[in-house]
């Protein structure tokens, strides 16, 4: 560990250099770009990305850059929740849907925010335990009179849009292994797609497409091939297999398609992206290599039969957790004097791709965060060339950019056809990869083969302020067509919102410091911001009634950086209010007050532990505990700080919650099939050695 810790220090020092050479880069002039595939609708905003070309571009131009000032609250609804709120709202016929923490939609008035219904799927919260990434869905869908959602437990349900009464409710996945779903639908032909998440938890992707009218599954995709001699459900995955090598099918493969999608009516091409790999550490899931096709890709199907057309894998045989799930946006643009029919996306690997959607043939790639994994896309066979000590597996420790979290995580990003430009929500967020050499893979745990230890924040104060001022996010305005930046505004964190772009050439997008912010869209200048009191990660929409245009988001903030990362959560942003905004040109509401209540902290029990007991349990912790709780017990605030908790009085006390569930109900599930009760006191042991640590007061974390 002592080495690993000196390796970690240095490493930190290495990524503060690399983000200077990043700062000095030249600003060129934007590309043009044809406004073939613009979403057309102008009032609404029926589908989540504002049409199945997913651009996330409104048409509507009331509000300028000259009158954005004016901007003020026009209503706010409580939520209720404030944990991550991350779904895209739609609006039809007057009403905005939008959904909150634990799948609870919500129907409101969009012109006065009164509710006109809400609905609970009434979620089994034990399914928290197979979360990786927060208790958060992204939004609905709407097609024919009915609002679709799916729910954490892997179920997709219809109500009725006008009264929230429930027409059908179908199981999508296996409910005994640790599937959920944190996307939104989409609508396509009369049938509504969904796919899943739980790769890291051991489990197998797909995607499936569902009637409308009934619930009835009509066909399901595969995203990766399972046991051999149980045969393949089509030539896709035979020819998926021939890239995989070993017993992959043991640890599930991954391959969850858990949330990005569009769709060409023109080609009727349904684009699907594909997720990470089970477990990220390739050595251990794939011996001896391959592509694991379809990691890391985006597969074009036919929405009607869900057969394969073509694919295109970012990442050939992925071990760093860079997902291909990343928002994909569809456009004509003109690429070498031609028109060209392109999806677009910068996924977690940290190149920005332009790709044929009729074919799947790469157009150009460029990274659009720095690099260190591959030097390249080589232009020729579509490939990264890829950097040999990034290949980590049974290598030394790789201090990687991106990490884990990616250049672009699930954030949407905009792309304005006026402008040819796409606004990208910015990680930077290095990771060192380690092999895991005690790894052994768990049923329904956990499991990357990756030293979890190494990719723990710093306890030394100079080193973690080096960390902290080295981890950021930007707002990043790209040309697509010359693949290069255009301009950039720094963020304090790097967990910001998705984003929005308008006719009126204004772009939208809520950060983590608590504010929606709106600059222009030609250079970034900073125009309007509005004090959220908490964080935004969702993406803003616009829509118009009665000749007037209203933005709208949803704030909360939340997420896997949220809960992991406490120890850098910004100061503004307050965790205990969830809301839907909206906004109009004159608006005059106000935000209720935030209650400051103090909260006093119990003195911790003692720290009677040693060290190779504490070490064991923090072992335990990360393997456990860490994405819901946080790095060193850090709390965001979204979830309870175990650090100041009175389980820690009494064994039988933390062992009554971890083991036998007794907080289930409020989404703490049991952890007896995982732990024992000699885990839990080692656990508890390390709890409550961070707890008299003073780890805050010495990082001089404000909390």
């Amino acid at each position: 560990m002592n080495n690993k810790r000196q390796f970690a220090l240095r490493a930190a020092g290495l990524f503060c250099a690399s983000l200077l050479l990043v700062a000095c880069d030249k600003t060129p002039t934007p590309s043009k770009a044809s406004d073939v595939s613009a979403d057309t609708a102008t009032q609404e905003w029926s589908k989540h990305g504002g049409g199945d070309a997913e651009q996330r571009f409104s048409p509507l131009r009331q509000i300028t850059p000259e009158n954005v000032d004016k901007l003020g609250l026009a209503w706010a609804f409580d939520l209720g929740v404030s944990r991550g709120i991350e779904a895209t709202p739609l609006v039809v016929d007057g009403v905005i849907y939008v959904t909150a923490t634990w799948n609870k939609v919500f129907a409101l008035d969009a012109k006065t925010g009164a509710l006109r219904w809400q609905f609970d799927p009434q979620v089994d919260r034990s399914k928290g335990a197979d979360l990786c990434c927060d208790a958060v869905n992204r939004g609905v869908a709407y097609s024919d009179g009915k609002i679709i959602t799916g729910t954490i437990d892997g179920r997709l349900v219809a109500v009725d849009a006008k009264t929230g009464t429930k027409l059908w409710d179908v199981i999508t996945v296996d409910q005994s292994k640790p599937y959920t779903i944190t996307g939104a639908p989409r609508i396509v032909n009369g049938k509504a797609i969904i796919g899943n998440g739980g790769a890291e938890y051991g489990v197998r992707g797909y995607v499936s497409a569902y009637d409308i009218n009934n619930g009835e599954m009509l066909w399901r995709f595969y995203t990766v091939p399972g046991n051999p001699e149980n045969g393949f459900e089509n030539a896709a995955m035979a020819k998926a297999a021939e890239t995989w090598k070993g017993e992959w099918w043991k640890y599930g493969g991954g391959g969850t398609a858990w949330d990005s999608m569009a769709y060409d009516p023109e080609l009727d091409l349904l684009y699907v992206g594909v997720g990470n790999g089970s477990p990220w550490n390739q050595s251990i899931r794939s011996p001896g290599g391959g592509d694991n096709l379809y990691l890391s890709s985006i597969v074009a199907l036919r929405p009607d039969t869900g057969e394969y057309v073509w694919h295109y894998q970012t990442t050939p045989g992925e071990t760093w957790d860079y997902t291909a799930t990343q928002h994909m946006i569809l456009a004509e643009l003109d690429i070498d004097g031609e028109p060209r029919k392109v999806i677009m996306q910068a996924p977690k690997n940290g190149f920005f791709y332009v790709i044929d959607r009729a074919t799947g043939e790469l157009l150009s790639a460029k990274n659009y965060v720095p690099v260190n994994w591959a030097s390249h896309i080589d232009s020729e066979t579509g490939r990264p060339v890829e950097i040999p000590e990034a290949r980590w597996g049974s290598k030394a420790p790789y201090l990687q950019l991106p990490g884990p979290m990616g250049g672009h995580n699930w954030h949407p990003m905009s792309f304005n056809p006026a402008s040819g430009l796409v606004y990208i929500p910015v990680l930077e967020t290095p990771y060192i990869y380690a092999n895991d050499e005690e790894f052994s893979y768990k049923e329904g745990r956990w499991n990357t083969g990756s030293d979890s230890a190494m990719g723990s924040l710093p306890s030394d104060l100079a080193q973690f302020k080096a960390v902290k001022a080295a981890v950021k996010g930007r707002l990043l305005a790209w040309d697509p067509v010359r693949q290069g930046p255009v301009w950039q505004v720094e963020h304090n964190s790097p967990w910001n919102g998705g984003v929005l772009s308008t006719a009126g050439g204004v772009v939208f997008q809520g950060n983590a410091d608590a504010k929606l912010v709106a600059y222009r869209a030609d250079n970034g200048e900073r125009l309007w911001d509005f004090f959220a009191q908490t964080g935004i990660v969702a993406p803003p929409i616009s829509y118009e009634l009665d000749g007037e245009q209203y933005i709208a988001v949803a704030s909360g903030w939340g997420g896997v950086f949220a809960l992991v990362y406490g120890g850098l959560m910004p100061a503004a942003s307050d965790p205990g209010v969830g809301r839907l905004m909206v906004f109009k040109l004159g608006g005059s509401a106000k935000l209720s007050e935030l209650s400051k209540a103090s909260i006093q902290k119990p003195t911790p029990p003692p720290s009677t532990a040693d060290a190779i007991t504490v070490a064991k349990g923090k072992q335990l912790y990360d393997s456990n505990c860490v994405v819901c709780h946080g790095d060193h017990v850090i709390s965001s605030g979204l979830i309870p700080d175990l650090r100041w908790s009175p389980l820690l009085a009494t064994a039988e006390a933390m062992q009554a919650v971890v083991l036998d569930g007794a907080l289930s109900s409020r989404g703490m599930p049991a952890f007896k099939a995982l732990l024992s009760k000699e885990d839990v006191g080692l656990l508890r042991a390390y709890i409550i050695s961070a707890a008299n640590d003073g780890l805050e007061a010495k990082l001089e974390i404000e909390k």
